[in-house]
């Protein structure tokens, strides 16, 4: 590995997403490690922290979401993306407050995984932001029902569920979570859940 190149690993039991991840971020100059399983990808972190990893949710023996809390539980450094064929947002959530980085959704788009993964490798390098009485003040810009709407939201409650509770229509949740998500600068949801936990 040349000074300066970023690793980048990549653990998903599907050898097609692992192959066209491979490719992609050879070509950007990133140094690549693939593992088809939790247990090998962990022997390899322990011994050598790389620079981004990105995560398959389900695969044989431990789950993504094991090796996140794992990866969190023993204060794992480098960012990490949680990917699923199957993402939702009680998934999003239960990943950002795992640990996740971010959470990406099958089929993805290469260029795509490739921009957010530099913006990750960026933000670890700027860290710390230490802003999180930002984001405290920015969420004291949300009116009542955008809060309820948000407080839904974090608990991992879908659009219907959040509207059935609130007594709203589905489509109603998905306007006032594009108001919070602009007020609060989010761009997904994962990004939301970022910052509303920082802020807490």
């Amino acid at each position: 590995m040349s000074a300066g190149q970023k690793t980048i690993h990549i653990v998903d039991d599907d050898p097609s997403v692992r192959d066209a991840l491979s490719v992609v971020f050879t070509l950007e100059g990133y140094s690549v490690c693939v593992f088809s399983n939790a247990a090998d990808f962990l022997v390899a972190a322990r011994a050598a922290t790389p620079d981004c990893v990105l995560l398959d949710v389900h695969m044989p023996g431990k789950s993504g979401m094991d090796v996140l809390h794992e990866l969190q539980s023993a204060g794992f450094p480098a960012p990490v993306f949680i990917i699923s064929g199957q993402g939702d947002i009680p998934m999003a959530v239960r990943a950002i407050k795992h640990g996740a980085f971010d959470f990406i959704e099958k089929p993805f788009d290469a260029d795509t995984v490739v921009v957010r993964v530099e913006e990750a490798v960026a933000a670890e390098l700027r860290r710390p932001a230490g802003n999180d009485t930002d984001a405290a003040a920015i969420a004291d810009n949300l009116t009542p029902r955008e809060r309820d709407v948000l407080r839904e939201i974090t608990a991992g409650a879908t659009n219907k569920e959040a509207g059935r509770k609130l007594g709203i229509s589905p489509r109603t949740i998905e306007v006032h979570r594009a108001r919070i998500m602009e007020k609060l600068g989010a761009r997904n949801t994962a990004d939301l859940m970022r910052i509303v936990l920082a802020g807490q």
